[in-house]
């Protein structure tokens, strides 16, 4: 009887009982490994949500208050970043009354602003009361000592009046008056309206040649008044 008989029976149990073995340690791993995978899966989940509430938060909001002629009064509260263009948006928007001749629309709010939007007749009457050059911005911030100041002026942030919006000599066809739109060469009423109404619907104008994107503005007029405008 040679070796390999003699023990076969032996090498056979070994072989079986080391299959059993090892099958044991694959599947005890392969279980280990899975739950270890599922415990991690909602720890990255919770970050990403802690993540996104830090995100959410930093989102600051301002409380405005708006009144006069706009179709919804009341205080509404707006993203920090927002403008008086999307106050008047969230109100409704203006009547058929409201001018805003003297409202920086593009200037950005400010916690607790008030904006006033004033009628054709309020602001015709700014006009009829000016002192020489001194006109529309000293009324539109206060009208009298009892009155509210309206933050929405153009000029509210430095006390400027109009007089001061001619820097270096020069109009800003984005702050200027219909007036003094007026007193540029080749701009008349209708010109300096549709200039303001521009300004209104698309925001300030980046450079001088934008102008020209204003209806019956072309490089003709450009060139007769650019040496008398700026933004």
């Amino acid at each position: 009887m040679t070796f390999h008989y003699r023990y076969r029976k032996q090498i056979i149990i070994g072989i079986v009982l080391f299959l059993i073995i090892a099958s044991i340690i694959s599947f005890s791993l392969y279980h280990f490994l899975k739950e270890d995978k599922t415990e991690e899966e909602p720890i990255v989940l919770e970050k990403k949500e802690k993540k996104e509430s830090k995100s959410k938060e930093k989102v600051e909001e301002y409380k405005v208050d708006i009144k006069g002629e706009i179709t919804m009064p009341g205080i509404y509260t707006l993203k920090a970043n927002s403008r008086i263009i999307d106050v008047i948006e969230l109100a409704g928007g203006l009547t058929e009354e409201a001018n805003t001749s003297v409202i920086n629309l593009s200037k950005k709010i400010k916690d607790e602003m008030v904006i006033i939007i004033y009628s054709n007749t309020q602001v015709q009457d700014f006009e009829h009361t000016k002192e020489i050059e001194k006109i529309v911005q000293d009324k539109c911030q206060q009208i009298d000592e009892n009155s509210l100041k309206n933050d929405a002026c153009i000029s509210s942030d430095n006390n400027q009046t109009s007089n001061e919006i001619v820097s270096n000599g020069k109009i800003s066809i984005n702050t200027a008056t219909k007036e003094e739109l007026m007193t540029l060469p080749g701009i008349g009423e209708s010109k300096a309206k549709d200039i303001i109404a521009y300004r209104e619907a698309n925001g300030p104008f980046a450079t001088i040649e934008d102008i020209t994107k204003v209806s019956g503005i072309g490089e003709n007029t450009l060139a007769q008044i650019k040496e008398n405008i700026t933004v």
